[in-house]
């Protein structure tokens, strides 16, 4: 069984930061991808950044300049900085992994979520 467990979400003022963490437990032979999704009330979920296993980086339009994923292989863990936080970015962050638990095919899995507040 795998399962995903976010951390470092909380209440910041506008301008500030935060440092999330996502780390990947359970019987895992590959990571294909990470990624950091939020959904905020009344809205679409969205993408927000994603890592690759080779490297390849995506961001959403809104966080670019702002926001840094990266990601530790030998943790199974990936991290979101996000700086200069505006009340925009306030919503629930959603971590993702797309892995091989067995060697025959991969599979999707998502963690429970942490709030992100941002203050004005």
């Amino acid at each position: 069984q795998v399962q995903l467990a976010e951390s470092g979400g909380g209440l910041v003022q506008s301008g500030g930061s935060l440092r999330l963490s996502c780390v990947a437990s359970g019987t895992i032979f590959r990571i294909v991808a990470m990624g950091w999704y939020r959904q905020a009330p009344g809205k679409q979920r969205e993408l927000v950044a994603s890592i690759n296993a080779g490297g390849g980086i995506n961001y959403a339009d809104s966080v670019k300049g702002r926001f840094t994923i990266s990601r530790d292989n030998a943790k199974n863990t990936a991290y979101l900085q996000m700086n200069s936080l505006k009340p925009e970015d306030t919503a629930v962050y959603l971590c993702s992994s797309r892995l091989y638990s067995g060697y025959k095919s991969w599979s999707d899995y998502w963690g429970q979520g942490t709030q992100v507040t941002v203050s004005s």
